[in-house]
């Protein structure tokens, strides 16, 4: 059965690592047939949380930027896949800062399930992306429809490209075919 997938690539350098094992899940998606759309903050502006709570009373958070029109693809999508760098052994600020801006969907007769976390770094050690993991499920945490179906992380990589030929690409392929 075909799923609707939005997969947010984090990062806001280009040819990034993170976003190499967000483009291997976009493919073994697609070959299994799913519906996928990608959306990258690289290019996005995406303002902080006010904390005015505005958007639990009207379903739409204030602030008139590009974090609305994605928070509604994520409201509509069934498998969400974020795939972002890690920073000082966390996600990165701009996934951060899009989770807080989808507050308007708390409450809200969301679609999604599924979502999966992608991840790169430097560093190499296991445990790396623990924190951006917990800090995600923290987020999963108020959707009680949802859930944390998978993680790929790739550590060893610091340059863009450093990721070409990398065994978690692969890993992202298959977690993509078997949404």
């Amino acid at each position: 059965m075909s799923k609707k997938i939005l997969v947010i690539s984090t990062s806001l350098r280009k040819n990034s690592n993170s976003e190499a094992l967000a483009d291997e899940f976009i493919k073994g998606a697609k070959e299994a047939g799913h519906e996928v759309e990608k959306v990258s903050l690289a290019d996005k502006k995406v303002g902080f949380c006010r904390g005015c709570f505005a958007c639990l009373e009207t379903g739409r958070c204030v602030i008139q930027d590009d974090a609305l029109e994605i928070v509604e693809k994520m409201h509509d999508a069934e498998v969400i896949v974020f795939a972002t760098p890690i920073y000082y052994y966390e996600m990165s600020g701009q996934m951060k800062t899009l989770l807080d801006r989808a507050n308007s969907l708390y409450g809200s007769d969301y679609e999604f399930g599924d979502i999966y976390l992608l991840s790169a770094a430097a560093e190499d050690e296991e445990g790396v992306d623990s924190r951006a993991v917990s800090g995600l499920e923290g987020w999963i945490a108020c959707f009680e429809r949802a859930h944390l179906k998978g993680t790929v992380f790739a550590g060893g990589v610091n340059e863009a490209g450093d990721i070409k030929g990398h065994s978690s690409l692969v890993v992202s392929y298959e977690a993509g075919r078997n949404v």
